[in-house]
């Protein structure tokens, strides 16, 4: 078997697209799409498109490369669909006046936030999936050292950093991520949300559906997938 690697900055729109296509074009078969690019940043970072760097990596990677790898995926079902969250979820809204935080920058609003919408964005897609054979479902990985939130630097990035010091290994993490990607457990599950291997239930707000549907909508007019 062959392996690729495909790079891309998936803070920027037309990356997120690129390689989505070049996957498509490349792989006869995908399996599984595991989403897990993800950051945080502690002061407030806009990338070229104009979006909140937090939104733009966190949720728009998952959103348009899912939608790039959507018929290929379909293609390959049974397939799997698997998106980092996070309980960071918890006790947060969407604020669908304003997603890029443009009226109050918070690290860990935009955070939460981010990860409100990899939950609501997997219960979309998992509705519109439905009798492809194609799954999505979601996972909180636990508090695990990855390099998170240490490249922006200055002292929000040595906090992370020491915090680090106290996280579980990474590949405790993935545990939950290899679970809901290839146990029988979870081949018949789609729209939901995992932690340490068990379907478990997230806050009110994730379980918010016409949310979820605006999510969707107010995305495809960010990605440029409509007008």
């Amino acid at each position: 078997m062959t392996h690729r690697a495909h790079i891309a900055d998936l803070s920027i729109l037309a990356e997120m697209k690129r390689v989505g296509q070049e996957i498509a074009v490349a792989e006869p078969r995908v399996d599984v799409l595991i989403n897990n690019a993800g950051d945080v940043f502690g002061t407030r970072r806009v990338t070229p498109d104009g979006l909140e760097c937090t939104f733009a990596t966190n949720h728009m990677a998952y959103f348009v490369v899912t939608n790039e790898l959507r018929d290929r995926l379909v293609a390959s079902a049974p397939a799997r669909v698997v998106n980092t969250a996070s309980a960071a979820h918890i006790g947060r809204t969407l604020d669908f006046e304003d997603l890029q935080l443009t009226k109050g920058y918070r690290v860990m609003t935009a955070y939460g936030r981010s990860k409100l919408a990899n939950i609501l964005f997997t219960r979309e897609l998992a509705r519109r999936l439905a009798g492809t054979g194609v799954t999505a479902n979601c996972l909180h990985p636990g508090f695990v050292a990855t390099g998170l939130g240490q490249r922006s630097g200055g002292i929000f990035g040595s906090l992370v950093g020491f915090a680090m010091l106290f996280a579980g290994r990474a590949e405790r993490g993935a545990q939950t991520i290899v679970h809901v990607a290839s146990s029988l457990d979870a081949a018949s599950v789609s729209g939901g949300y995992f932690i340490s291997s068990r379907q478990a239930e997230p806050s009110p707000a994730a379980r918010d559906d016409p949310a979820a549907r605006r999510l969707w909508d107010e995305s495809e007019r960010i990605a440029g997938f409509k007008d």
